[in-house]
């Protein structure tokens, strides 16, 4: 992905991320506001239930106004205008608490007409938690006479327990926040080093290049002369020279397309290729290479696909030639080509020494060897299957691969129908 659009990408993701995180609080701080409301409500009716229990089998009637009062957040202050007994108050304040399901604790306080002060009546504990001990200070009102004065010193927290399910949602969505900041550091990260990687990549085969042409001319312009024709040791010693040079230059030329596919995906230039010519041509060149090699095509028909040339012959080749590098016996390859409901199976089995369960889904991966004895003895970059796997991709073909149950491997690739005749 290019730098732009991950940048528009990332910063549509936290603006997205951030605003359903302050929609979330924003809700969590109106449920609260709610809660305090209904809390209020309840304890208003409470406290009027208290009056009339308090009026029942007297000659006065209730009090024509309001009684109740809420003076602070958690501080209710009630005007009787009758005598009334500290206990008789504190069982129907219990009762009526309970009644509208009110469970947080709460104390009362009763004005002393002699003693004009608020006099601390009890702190009734709801719940089983042990209740404090401290005494709170409750101010009296400048006109009421018989009145009593209830406070919540917990209300706070009371209705934030109530509201857990919309704190524990909030935290969550902090904690995906924090993933998702991470994950967009972590991919910054990546980019950054996959970046530095293919420079260095393309610096360091670059710099490679212009020796490795120089010896290519030398030894070809010494290949050439008869002083060395005359001596076959010399003119061997050249060849190795001229032969393993071409190799290299080979494995250069592989990590730079490589390398510059990662920038761009590589130009394809379709065309009908006949698939059984190609098969054949590959396996013959394959042969000029180690004599010993047996590979048998299978197929019921001529088949015509829609592909790139070179690149479609590259992933034969580079097939073959895995099979006949990995493997310790003498080299057998069966190429299969069926039809199926799906399209155009090909499959490439041999008698090598096969994968690991556990690395079979890597050997694709960019870079990737496995760890064994005969990976070390092979030169390469585990560069092969990782061109072959992206030509597939951008022919839009899937390939897979298996272990077969005695020896070696079966790379299989399916061609789509709409891509041969």
């Amino acid at each position: 992905m290019k730098t732009k659009k991950l940048n528009i990408v990332i910063v549509l993701g936290m603006i997205a991320t951030l605003g359903i995180l302050i929609a979330q609080l924003l809700w969590t701080r109106e449920a609260f506001s709610l809660e305090e409301k209904k809390f209020t409500q309840k304890t208003h009716i409470a406290l009027l239930e208290v009056v009339k229990k308090l009026y029942e089998g007297k000659d006065s009637e209730l009090p024509p106004n309001n009684p109740v009062e809420k003076v602070a957040n958690d501080y209710y202050i009630v005007n009787v205008e009758n005598d009334f007994q500290p206990d008789i108050l504190e069982y129907y304040l219990k009762t009526e608490f309970a009644k509208m399901n009110i469970t947080t604790d709460f104390e009362y306080a009763m004005y002393n007409c002699n003693s004009d002060e608020m006099v601390y009546g009890n702190y009734v504990a709801m719940s089983d938690k042990k209740p404090s001990t401290h005494n709170v200070y409750f101010p009296k009102h400048k006109n009421l006479v018989y009145y009593f004065a209830v406070r919540f010193p917990n209300e706070t927290s009371y209705l934030l327990s109530s509201l857990r399910f919309w704190f524990v949602l909030s935290f969550a969505l902090m904690i995906v926040l924090l993933v998702y900041v991470y994950s967009i550091y972590t991919i910054i990260q990546q980019k950054k080093y996959s970046e530095l990687q293919r420079d260095f990549i393309n610096n360091m085969t670059h710099e490679f290049k212009t020796p490795l042409s120089s010896i290519l001319l030398a030894s070809s312009y010494l290949n050439k002369q008869e002083v060395i024709r005359e001596q076959k040791k010399l003119l061997d010693y050249t060849e190795i020279i001229i032969n393993q040079s071409k190799k290299l230059n080979h494995h250069i030329e592989k990590v730079l397309n490589i390398a510059k596919s990662d920038e761009s995906p590589l130009a394809l230039q379709p065309e009908k290729l006949a698939l059984l010519p190609l098969l054949q041509e590959a396996a013959e060149t394959i042969k000029l290479k180690n004599e010993q090699v047996t590979v048998t095509i299978e197929a019921e028909r001529e088949y015509t696909l829609e592909a790139d040339r070179f690149h479609f012959s590259n992933i034969i080749y580079n097939l073959l030639d895995n099979s006949v590098k990995y493997c310790n016996l003498t080299p057998r390859i069966q190429i299969r080509v069926d039809e199926e409901r799906h399209g155009l199976r090909l499959q490439f089995t041999d008698n090598g020494i096969g994968v690991a369960p556990k690395n079979l889904n890597l050997i694709f991966d960019k870079f990737y060897r496995v760890a064994d004895q005969k990976s070390n003895e092979v030169n390469g970059f585990g560069l092969g299957l990782f061109y072959v796997k992206k030509i597939c991709t951008q022919h839009q073909w899937k390939i897979s691969a298996q272990n077969n149950k005695e020896h070696g491997l079966t790379i299989t690739i399916l061609i789509p129908k709409k891509h041969y005749a």
